[in-house]
């Protein structure tokens, strides 16, 4: 047993405001489907050729009405299936657009621990320039 709701369900499918589906249930119910009684015997009779083709025309309505709602699930499935897959993808996306923005950032660390690497190995080379200069003078004037 359980309960049964005609109000449907809403699926929230994207990262915005708005961007839901909605499905809603039909009644699949045999009063639903026009084919229920007090019995069966009395909802489908097949006691006479009349009865028997009115009992067709009710089973085919009904198979119908079936056939109706499951192409409607199955095309909801699909829809939610194809958005599936379409929010995997969007993920992944962000995922390495994310990725490439920290690489970015890597690599232009790198570059300005380099530059700064070289300007301290410069500035080494010019103070012993500098401290070899005076001491050459002198040595030039003993």
């Amino acid at each position: 047993s359980g309960n049964f709701s005609t109000a449907g369900l809403r699926f929230q499918v994207g990262a915005n405001e708005g961007q839901s589906v909605s499905i809603t249930f039909g009644s699949m119910r045999a009063s639903a489907l026009g084919i229920s009684g007090a019995s069966v015997s009395q909802a489908i009779s097949i006691t006479s050729a009349g009865a028997a083709e009115s009992a067709i025309s009710k089973i085919d309505e009904a198979i119908e009405t079936v056939s109706g709602e499951r192409s409607k699930y199955g095309a909801m499935q699909n829809r939610l299936e194809h958005t599936t897959n379409n929010l995997r993808t969007a993920g992944e996306n962000l995922q390495a657009a994310e990725s490439r923005i920290r690489d970015a950032d890597m690599a232009k660390e790198v570059i300005n621990f380099s530059k700064n690497q070289i300007l301290i190995q410069s500035g080494v080379a010019m103070l012993s320039q500098a401290n070899s200069s005076p001491s050459s003078v002198l040595s030039l004037l003993q």
